[in-house]
């Protein structure tokens, strides 16, 4: 029979509770003197029961990839090592419904012989979960129910297998794991491979039905982590820009304290960490985000607000690993939520209104990663920025040896010219694009108003550092107050949060993350720049003035 609602409030058939009295009949709480059964937490709880969820005609699981975003302390890791062995051994399939409609869960072993793995980019991350599945293990119920052998450095039971893995992504290719821990992913960056190792991961899990879960601690915006791609991901899906399908497959299970949070306040940052750190909370008047409160947890919230006021720490790290929230680097020179607010997918460009250009060329690399080369242009009148071309490297074989594409890049901007009213056009001529700005100059220098200079309207002066850091500036100053939109490219918006600010005497320049010279790329920010100064320039030369038409002559003879 199909599956049948036990009430009003039974929205959809989940093996979570299953898995979550399988646990507690079968292994052991972690870090503990005395022998007590783990027992998941109301909250951990929520996460199984969703992370479980079957489809209510088919019975196969929903969730192919989740994320558990909690601060430092929560209970990440002993939750994830016990999913783990419940993904080894316990009730985590379907096999059809019993006679009152629920399903009936069965192991990965009715199936085929389970691998799971715990990974992570380095050894002492690894630890993190597999310290506590070894403790969960050893002496457990489910030792001698499951013949398991716990050894430090991998499980074995009747028919399965338990491994932990800090590999690269081509080690791992292959291994096809009913279920892995991406441990840590905010670290997991593109200079360390971590991106690819997720990628691959995934493909492993989509082979054979299976599921990987990150656990991240909050991410930093502009490194380009496996977390914040993630994250990004998640906004894409509740801005309805992703296929249901596919939206319904990832579990995305981030909190933290609220935006308002005053860490001077101490009866303000008491109640940011009872929000973030729900029923791991040891509050005595109990949880903060279920009714009734849940008695009080293992976090000593007094403590950890004290911590935030000892002059050695750094309140960005402190709000990262305690409150759960979100940062920008301290360089960075812009914030998600900023871009956020300028974001707007309404605006047309139409092809009369005067638009200028912005252009930062790149060249190829035998070794490293090269830069992007972009095109981006700014309606004028309706002071909006958007991408006309972004040209990039390629990952893997098909990025050996590359080079920007000119000849496509020099037609964009032929078709740029003829489509659009373009009045406007700032370019840097590094790279081995001098000749092709010159090009362009010769081509299109009589249609723009704003100019560089009249022997080279096209050609910025980079040498001019207090015009460059002046300009940044206004750009900044626009976007924070609002006076411009931008389209909301992906590429663009992952530019404009990889720039950092690095000082100069007369301000800031734009540069990549110190430690990620190669796959940050923050090209669109300078042609982005490049672009919005054309535009003020263009202003300044009455381009947005109606043109008065003059009339004709009366000749006499």
């Amino acid at each position: 029979m199909p599956w049948s609602p036990l009430d009003e409030d039974d929205e959809f058939p989940t093996l979570g509770y299953d898995v979550a009295d399988w646990m507690t009949a079968f292994l052991l709480q972690p870090d503990c003197d005395d022998v007590l059964p783990f027992v998941p937490t109301q909250e951990q709880l929520d996460f199984l029961v969703r992370l479980y969820e079957l489809d209510p005609l088919t019975g196969r699981r929903v969730k192919s990839r989740a994320v558990i975003s909690r601060p430092r302390g929560w209970g990440k890791s002993p939750l994830l090592a016990a999913i783990c062995c419940a993904e080894a051994m316990g009730p985590v399939l379907c096999d059809g419904w019993d006679a009152a409609g629920q399903p009936v869960g069965v192991p990965w072993a009715t199936r085929r012989t389970p691998l799971v793995q715990v990974t992570a980019t380095t050894d002492d991350q690894t630890a993190n979960t597999w310290m506590p599945l070894l403790e969960m293990l050893r002496g457990s119920p489910a030792q001698d129910a499951y013949d398991v052998d716990p050894l430090d450095s991998f499980v074995t039971m009747r028919s399965g297998k338990i491994e932990k893995r800090t590999s690269s992504a081509t080690s791992v290719k292959g291994a096809r794991a009913v279920m892995a821990v991406l441990d840590q992913t905010e670290t997991w960056v593109p200079s360390n491979g971590g991106p690819k190792l997720a990628k691959t991961l995934r493909n492993n899990a989509t082979k054979v039905g299976g599921v990987t879960i990150e656990t991240p601690n909050a991410h930093t915006i502009g490194e380009n982590s496996v977390a914040e791609t993630t994250a990004r991901y998640a906004e894409q899906i509740k801005a309805g820009k992703v296929k249901e399908a596919a939206a319904r497959r990832l579990l995305y299970d981030h909190r933290a304290a609220p935006l308002d949070t005053d860490i001077s306040d101490r009866d303000s940052l008491i109640e940011g960490l009872r929000i973030a750190y729900g029923d791991a909370s040891a509050d005595p008047r109990g949880c903060a985000i279920h009714e009734p409160p849940c008695s009080p947890g293992w976090v000593d919230i007094e403590r950890t607000a004290d911590d935030f006021w000892e002059t050695d720490n750094d309140p960005a790290e402190m709000c990262a690993d305690f409150l759960n929230q979100v940062g920008a680097a301290s360089d960075a020179w812009l914030t998600m939520p900023e871009l956020r607010a300028i974001e707007d997918h309404s605006k047309t460009v139409t092809t009369n209104e005067p638009i200028t250009l912005g252009f930062d060329g790149s060249e190829g690399r035998k070794i490293g990663i090269a830069d992007s080369t972009v095109l981006i242009g700014y309606s004028v009148t309706q002071q909006h920025l958007f991408k006309i071309g972004i040209w990039s490297q390629p990952d893997g074989p098909k990025g050996e040896g590359w080079q920007p594409p000119r000849l496509e890049i020099e037609q964009t901007v032929r078709e740029t010219f003829e489509r659009y009213n373009v009045v406007g056009f700032y370019a840097d001529p590094s790279a081995g694009w001098a000749q092709d700005v010159k090009t362009w100059e010769a081509a299109y220098s009589r249609r723009l108003r704003a100019r560089i200079s009249a022997a080279e309207p096209i050609r910025y002066p980079q040498r001019n550092v207090s015009a460059t850091c002046e300009s940044f500036a206004q750009l900044l100053s626009a976007i924070q107050q609002g006076r411009l939109t931008y389209d909301g490219d992906p590429q663009m918006t992952a530019h404009f949060l990889n720039a950092r600010r690095s000082p100069r005497q007369a301000g800031y320049v734009l540069t990549k993350p110190a430690d990620d010279q190669d796959y940050s790329k923050i090209d669109a920010t300078w042609g982005a720049m490049f672009a919005y100064r054309a535009g003020l320039d263009a202003v300044g030369k009455g381009a947005t003035r109606p043109q008065r038409r003059r009339k004709p002559r009366r000749l006499y003879g």
